[in-house]
């Protein structure tokens, strides 16, 4: 059977029907498919949507769509931006068609997710044993000549492996050697000495191909600039010390990549200090929390804080719950909680409240902390709140708002929702 062009399966996307599965839709929307809902261009606040739901920002994500294609160029820089993240094919599709050379990915699952839709260049952050996936791959290479899959190695244990599952495939697999952040760190290779070694097993092998190097600055210990931008060093280095040792042999670029969400500025800096090399230089950035943002963790760390002149990302999602106890004055609850919220890097913050289709700041009110299905509101004497009103809730670390939410509305400013965004987690 002929496998579907990405632009099929996106397609197929609008196909699904809407039911009991999907969160906060219009449940007089059963049995419509996704696109015919779409197309009626309801209202979030008016139009059968039930709390809580999630909505994400029609005008905020293009900006931020926008403003890490406009980074990228101005740096120099091919973009792999994480797409686990979001897990979803839409916004894959739209990164690629913002200026992304390809999407980086964890695990095999997300891979497939991937392959499913038609990305053909995937970055694996991780090194990959699992013999079962990795035969996946090798097919996959070998069905498709345009597909590109990079992935880490950090041991020869896990290179020896690597080889027995991929022996007797068509294509190699092209792999990175990864360096770590740190003693402490998370994954990585802890010495050059070792990097060499885990060069020479790969270079020892048929079924890989060491395309460059790569790591995470977001795990350097104790990060700050200096310690960041030093490691960052260390990664260009053992780049240039792979190049001199004529380790890229067969290649037609050599690969150094690194960036999370965090410290993609000393990223963008070191990365430019790149000498010339024997062959071009692919710098590789891979943040992908920007695609969203948020209201908390990435909004007080965004290196455009740092360098204001660069742009500022915008928060996109919105978390609508509705007041559904009022025991006190200094008290109330809304209907969200943690299964609806993102939770892990700080709590939401009340943002805006709705009543009678209108909208106003949400003074006086905080949520002090989140049950299954309930946030727990503080509400000060300023606090105008009642039984049946909508709170707009901030959300902190989009990874883990996306996975909470299996079709999102993507919503204007004035509530009209434009599209579902499907996301696979």
């Amino acid at each position: 059977m002929s496998r579907d062009t990405g632009t099929e399966a996106l397609a197929r996307l609008a196909e699904e029907r809407v039911d009991h599965r999907f969160k906060g839709l219009p449940p007089d929307a059963d049995g419509l498919t996704v696109g015919e809902l779409a197309a009626q261009r309801r209202n979030l606040f008016t139009d059968g949507f039930t709390t809580p739901v999630l909505a994400l920002s029609a005008e905020r994500l293009e900006h931020n769509l926008r403003l890490m294609e406009t980074y990228a160029v101005r740096h120099g820089l091919a973009f792999a931006p994480h797409g686990k993240t979001s897990m979803a094919p839409q916004l894959f599709q739209r990164q690629i068609e913002h200026g992304a050379w390809g999407i980086t990915l964890a695990v095999p699952h997300q891979v497939r997710v991937a392959r499913a839709y038609g990305i053909q260049r995937v970055f694996l952050a991780n090194e990959l044993t699992d013999p079962a996936a990795l035969r996946w791959i090798a097919g996959e290479l070998e069905s498709d000549p345009a597909f590109r899959i990079i992935c880490y190695v950090d041991s020869v244990r896990g290179v020896e492996l690597m080889d027995r599952a991929l022996r007797g495939a068509a294509r190699p697999v092209d792999v990175v050697v990864e360096l770590a952040a740190g003693e402490g760190a998370r994954t990585g290779v802890r010495t050059e000495a070792e990097c060499a070694a885990v060069a020479d097993a790969v270079a020892g092998t048929d079924t890989l191909r060491l395309v460059g190097v790569a790591g995470y600055e977001g795990e350097v210990p104790q990060a700050d600039p200096e310690r960041v931008h030093a490691w960052l060093r260390r990664l260009v280095a053992l780049a240039v010390d792979f190049d001199k040792a004529d380790r890229f042999n067969g290649v037609d670029e050599i690969v150094v990549s690194a960036g999370g969400s965090a410290w993609f500025d000393a990223v963008a800096d070191v990365f430019a200090e790149i000498p010339e090399l024997s062959l071009p230089v692919l710098k590789l950035l891979r943040s992908g929390a920007y695609v969203s943002h948020d209201d908390g963790h990435y909004r007080k760390i965004t290196p455009f804080n740092r360098v204001p002149e660069e742009g500022a990302l915008e928060p996109a999602f919105r978390l609508w719950a509705q007041v559904v106890s009022r025991p006190s004055a200094e008290q109330a609850f809304a209907n969200a909680g943690k299964r609806d919220a993102a939770y892990d890097l700080g709590l939401p913050s009340a943002q805006v409240v709705r009543r009678d289709g209108a909208e106003r700041p949400a003074a006086g009110i905080e949520v002090t902390g989140l049950s299954d299905q309930h946030a727990w509101l503080r509400t000060g004497p300023e606090a105008d709140l009642e039984v049946g009103d909508w709170v707009g809730l901030g959300l902190s670390h989009p990874c883990t708002s996306f996975d909470k939410w299996q079709l999102i509305p993507v919503a204007e400013a004035d509530g009209t929702v434009v599209e579902y965004i499907r996301t696979y987690f």
